[in-house]
């Protein structure tokens, strides 16, 4: 499947000239990019290097932190959002993958307010480079360092905020795979989905993420993804695995493995 991008979290100990070159052996066609593993490789050569390989940026992660809990104050997690815009216009990216942050001694108010101080800064600088900024609620067992946003319709809320086609959800099947109903509200979702992320799971998370192998945990992936492609979801599905049942497994048979899963996620469709 051509819509198909691996994301640099799952081969956590490859470097990003690795990713790039083993994805591209692997036939990928597209990658998310870790502004980490780039910014040790180099924007620029990096972004050299996508284009010779002829990988496109499914999507940049990630940007946020709005509320304080990383250590950086409001003002510096904005600007770094910023860079990070920029960042994803130089990489032409389809998205850039955005987590507020935790609640970090907040009232829950208060949170939304500095998610939707940072947004009114952030939305019209994404309009101009043309980024679309995906935000990502997580599931509420492992959501506590990363996001307050552990409800998928406070997070529509927060889309609906802004009249831009430039801010939109991200949809990872690890968080939101468990939730009631989900089947049901996809064709709802679809037209305000930037990314489909896959991750599976044998069992709701419990502190640290603990994906495993597409396909052999719970979560109905086939389904999800019939679901979306009939509501005429034209974006990437984008796999995302980490956790203690991924670290020490061998990434060239993990990456050979998900493609071959995606596959048998997909048969059948038109």
């Amino acid at each position: 499947m051509a819509r198909v991008s691996m994301n640099e979290l799952t081969t956590y100990r490859w470097s990003f000239e690795e990713d790039v070159q083993h994805y591209r052996n692997a036939g990928l066609r597209a990658m998310s990019v870790w502004r980490h593993k780039l910014s040790d490789f180099g924007e620029e050569k990096g972004a050299e290097l996508l284009r010779d390989c002829g990988l496109k940026t499914a999507s940049l992660l990630w940007a946020g932190g709005f509320t304080g809990n990383d250590g950086r104050n409001f003002e510096e997690s904005v600007e770094d959002a910023r860079d990070a815009i920029r960042v994803a216009a130089l990489l032409d990216a389809d998205n850039l993958l955005v987590y507020p942050g935790a609640r970090a001694g907040h009232t829950r108010s208060h949170a939304r307010r500095l998610l939707k101080l940072a947004l009114s800064e952030l939305v019209p600088m994404a309009d101009a480079f043309g980024v679309t900024l995906a935000l990502e609620p997580m599931h509420e067992g492992c959501a506590t360092d990363w996001t307050f946003l552990t409800d998928l319709d406070e997070t529509l809320e927060q889309l609906a905020g802004f009249n831009s086609p430039n801010i939109k959800l991200a949809f990872d099947t690890y968080h939101l795979g468990h939730c009631p109903r989900i089947l049901q509200r996809i064709a709802e979702l679809a037209p305000r989905t930037a990314i489909v992320q896959l991750g599976d799971a044998r069992s709701a998370p419990k502190g640290e993420q603990n994906r495993c192998r597409l396909g052999e945990g719970t979560l109905p992936l086939r389904e999800i993804v019939r679901a979306y492609e009939a509501a005429g979801y034209a974006g990437y599905y984008d796999v995302e695995l980490m956790g203690e049942d991924i670290e020490s497994t061998d990434y060239h048979e993990l990456v050979r493995g998900s493609l071959d899963a995606v596959e048998r996620l997909v048969e059948g469709l038109g």
